[in-house]
């Protein structure tokens, strides 16, 4: 009767344990939707952020995989458009539009918002394996809503972070599960969970090998002499290969099905080694060190590796989020605040010292210390893990208090002051959408005018949203951004026109005459060259600085194959030196050009008769003269423009000294100050966007508006 009524209690127990688990996943997933919808409710019926009455998305890379899941809903896509049709972001966004009766831009706008909050679930159920609810509801409570991790997963970061984190972790959970249960389901939850995380990231190489070595040193120097850790470690191995997932995945339930059977038990060891060396066979090594090379071993320069070995600048250096941040910075966006970092790194090491496997956390928590050198992007994979270590201490400190009621209150109150900062975080981070109404009705405009083979010129920051509202190629994106694909391009925004249209033709055409190659498999070594190493060898010359010489007379182009548009937006001014950065630089030893003379003042002081611009530019208007630093130079021109009742641009250009060399445009409209150089005033950027200017042998004007403006290359 003892025994029943043990087992008896024992299931009430862990009936009790189960509807305590679900009720906290559920509460953590909604506190985290909720506070998602903190933008929703600010920006509600603000029109900028709206298209046809739908939000619009806030990152640049989410229109990358909107345009695969438009186009797999639709069922049409040109051949070489770049559209992602087999990306896992693309087809469950494509499956969510159809089995939910929502539009398509309101399924990609909310996704974020409710598969991030996710990360909630393996959070909780990591706890409940260390017998700790308690600590798991703090933890993702925190985890959903930290500073890296909100950002990255807010409603309308329709990008792959919506699951990024969400399948590490139920890795990590499972890989927790099976070390301290040694069941074989577990064997096989993490070998697919590895498959689903490569499925929705084909990055995730490093992270799954960091989990791979963690658990081979783990058995080595605590359980040697178990088998299951060495089924454990073949299965994921083999998930891991550099192959297809259709090739893996039967793969793997073979070799699960294998060690189910206990004859194959001797062979264990080999199954492992034989993983192994299919692993580095297949190449799996390749893709970690590229990465690396990337993120960490970034250098300024880069050389293409066949033919002429041209120097190319890296756009590595001008992306932000791979850039090396302050350490306050580090420490906020990972806990929310400097103080709660610290205890967060504190109370790991003690729950670490407790639980020995939560140490196989630490390559989340590596790769989110990547960010000291690799970025700000990598903050968020260390947030859910170091979550657990300020929970912990929480509910340690709790445990000392003396009656119920004090401990809940204190766990409460602590929990209230390390979510405080993350919420403050929240409703200050007013993130515009990607590109404002107006700026997509020009687009939308454009997509009635230009064909589906035609390309819009522009920098690579616009690329996606490009081919997604306006369905035409381009010639870079948020993926494409190359340092040889971004000179020409870089080359036609910042020098004259006349060779900036050359440049459009011809690099469009050898765009073409590449994937033209590689269909045909007539040249498959054509794609190992840069379009402009390309040029520069069929043109007859040896020196590409003489080639680019030779579009300022005249030459013969490709023939025409399709039309070219360029899309000039206004906030592009805010990043013209960067866009100048790539092709201000001499191709055949990597030498950086003369620094431009840009500066853009929206914030200026005018007393008398000098205006300030800042950053010590000062601007006299009797003298005409610019102060830049020390020095005081004479102005060539001083061009003042403005728009009409009817939005038509008028301007009046002074030519002040003809030998000069700096101009100062200012654009009434836009309450903006320009200093530029000569070669800058005449770049085709400045003198199509900001003037109207244009030679009309070689553009049309096509769409003109203050926020954007659309030209077709005539040539």
């Amino acid at each position: 009767m003892s025994i029943l009524t043990t087992c008896h209690r024992a299931k009430n127990e862990q009936e009790k344990e189960t509807k305590l688990t679900l009720l906290y996943i559920a509460v953590a997933f909604a506190f985290s939707v909720a506070v998602r919808l903190i933008w929703y409710y600010q920006f509600s019926g603000y029109e900028p952020f709206m298209f046809n009455s739908q939000f619009m998305i806030n990152t640049n890379d989410g229109y990358y995989f909107a345009e695969g899941a438009r186009d797999i809903l639709s069922g049409v896509s040109q051949k070489n458009d770049l559209s992602p049709l087999d990306s896992a972001a693309s087809r469950l966004s494509a499956f969510f539009a159809t089995v939910l009766p929502f539009s398509f831009e309101t399924v990609i706008f909310f996704m974020p918002a409710f598969l991030g909050s996710l990360v909630v679930v393996p959070i909780i159920l990591i706890a409940k394996n260390l017998k700790n609810l308690e600590m798991g509801l703090i933890a993702a409570l925190l985890a959903s809503i930290a500073n890296s991790y909100y950002n990255r997963t807010m409603i309308g970061y329709f990008d792959t972070d919506m699951l990024n984190i969400v399948l590490p972790m139920f890795l990590l959970w499972s890989i927790i599960w099976a070390i301290k249960t040694n069941e074989d389901k577990y064997l096989l939850i993490t070998a697919l969970d590895i498959l689903v995380y490569r499925w929705w990231y084909p990055q995730s190489y490093s992270l799954e090998f960091s989990f791979f070595g963690l658990i081979l040193l783990y058995t080595l120097i605590f359980d040697r002499k178990n088998l299951y850790n060495y089924k454990l470690l073949a299965l994921m191995m083999f998930a891991m290969l550099n192959l297809d997932g259709f090739i893996r995945f039967p793969l793997v339930l073979a070799i699960f099905y294998i060690f189910k059977q206990e004859r194959f038990e001797r062979y264990i060891y080999h199954i492992l080694v034989a993983s192994l060396a299919l692993f580095f066979a297949s190449g799996g090594f390749e893709p970690i060190l590229a990465l690396l090379k990337i993120y960490v071993f970034k250098d300024a320069v880069s050389i293409s590796g066949q033919g002429m070995g041209l120097h190319f600048y890296s756009v590595m250096q001008t992306i932000r989020e791979a850039g090396q941040i302050p350490f306050e910075t580090f420490a906020s966006r990972i806990s929310g605040h400097i103080v709660t970092f610290v205890l967060s790194i504190g109370g790991f090491v003690y729950l670490a010292y407790r639980h020995k496997v939560m140490l196989f956390g630490l390559p989340l928590i590596g790769l989110g210390f990547l960010a000291s050198v690799g970025g700000l992007r990598f903050t968020i994979y260390a947030v859910p893990v170091l979550a657990f270590g300020v929970a912990f201490l929480i509910t340690e400190i709790a445990r000392f208090m003396p009656t119920n009621r004090l401990k809940i209150l204190s766990m409460t109150a602590f929990t209230l002051a390390i979510l405080y900062p993350n919420i403050a975080h929240v409703r200050e981070y007013k993130v515009p959408t990607v590109f404002n109404s107006d700026e997509v009705k020009v687009l939308d405009e454009l997509k009635n005018i230009a064909q589906r083979e035609d390309y819009v010129i522009s920098w690579w920051d616009y690329g996606y949203p490009l081919r997604y509202y306006s369905d035409v190629k381009t010639l870079t994106d948020g993926g494409k951004h190359n340092g040889d694909v971004n000179f020409p391009v870089s080359f036609m925004l910042t020098n004259p026109q006349q060779t900036a249209s050359k440049m459009a033709r011809l690099d469009v055409e050898y765009t073409e005459k590449t994937f033209k190659s590689l269909d045909e498999h007539s040249d498959k070594n054509l794609s190992k060259f840069s379009n402009i190493e390309q040029m520069t060898k069929e043109y007859g010359f040896n020196d590409t600085n003489d080639f680019l010489l030779s579009l300022q007379t005249d030459m013969k182009l490709p023939q025409k194959s399709r039309d070219i548009y360029f899309y000039l937006p206004f906030r592009m001014l805010d990043i013209y030196p960067t866009v100048a950065i790539f092709s201000n630089i001499n191709l055949m030893n990597g030498a950086v050009e003369n620094q431009l003379i840009f500066y853009a003042a929206k914030t200026f002081k005018q007393e008398q008769n000098i205006v300030n611009l800042g950053q010590g530019i000062l601007f006299d208007l009797q003298k005409q003269t610019v102060t830049i630093g020390k020095e005081s130079v004479p102005v060539k021109r001083f061009v003042q423009t403005t728009y009409d009742k009817e939005m038509k641009l008028q301007k009046n250009i002074q030519l002040l000294n003809n030998a000069a060399a700096i101009n100062v445009v200012y654009m009434s409209n836009y309450n903006t100050f320009l200093v530029l150089d000569e070669k800058t005033y005449n770049s085709l950027y400045i003198q199509l966007m900001v003037l109207e200017e244009y030679d009309k042998m070689l553009f049309e004007e096509v769409i003109l508006t203050p926020h954007a403006k659309v030209y077709k290359l005539k040539i």
